[in-house]
């Protein structure tokens, strides 16, 4: 007779995990996080709410894998590489554009507000979203800076980790304040005065 086959417990295990943080991301942009609960996360993901806490101890610990998945699914596409094609200037006005676009988009937008603000009261949430989400996009400026200063672009001087937030830096302030508009010739005036220095000419 043949054998009778067990369920594959661990794609189902996948399946439920995937269901879990999709519904975290979905919920957090359509409610926004102080509404965001474990039990609404079950419910449009179709588990209990045991399921969520044999894996996460909180939302905001969900919420924080869920954003680290989208993340790794956009690397794979393709969408987190800073080029290098010899001009310094144009590769970086392309990346902080991109950056831009994506700090203006509702996917994207909603849930890094949520885990910046965790990251303020919680500690140990600061740690995991620096250590997870912005180290990663650090290290590509600081590749694509040493190779500036190995072709003589920059100066040899130069400390990459200081000047990537000359770059990265003002962006954020101005997404985390709202009051000014985000925008490609923004992310350009930002490249150019970074590059170029205050100093006249």
């Amino acid at each position: 007779m043949p054998q009778s086959r067990n369920p594959d417990s661990a794609r189902r295990s996948e399946r439920s995990r995937r269901a879990i943080l999709d519904a975290a991301l979905g919920l957090v942009s359509e409610v926004g996080y102080p509404k965001l609960t474990i039990e609404a996360i079950a419910a449009r993901a179709g588990v209990g709410k045991q399921t969520i806490y044999r894996w996460w101890p909180s939302k905001a610990a969900v919420l924080m894998d869920a954003f680290v998945a989208l993340g790794e699914e956009a690397s794979r596409d393709g969408e987190y590489a800073i080029p290098d094609t010899g001009d310094l200037e144009a590769d970086l006005k392309l990346v902080l554009r991109a950056t831009v676009d994506e700090l203006n988009n509702p996917k994207y937008d909603r849930p890094y507000r949520a885990l910046a603000a965790e990251g303020v009261v919680n500690p140990e949430m600061s740690v995991d979203f620096v250590r997870k989400l912005v180290e990663p996009s650090v290290q590509l400026y600081v590749t694509r800076l040493r190779s500036a200063q190995e072709a003589g672009q920059v100066a040899e001087d130069l400390d990459p980790r200081i000047a990537l937030e000359l770059l990265i830096g003002p962006v954020a302030h101005r997404w985390l304040m709202r009051t000014l508009p985000l925008t490609h010739a923004y992310a350009d005036a930002v490249v150019e005065y970074a590059l170029r220095g205050l100093s006249p000419r």
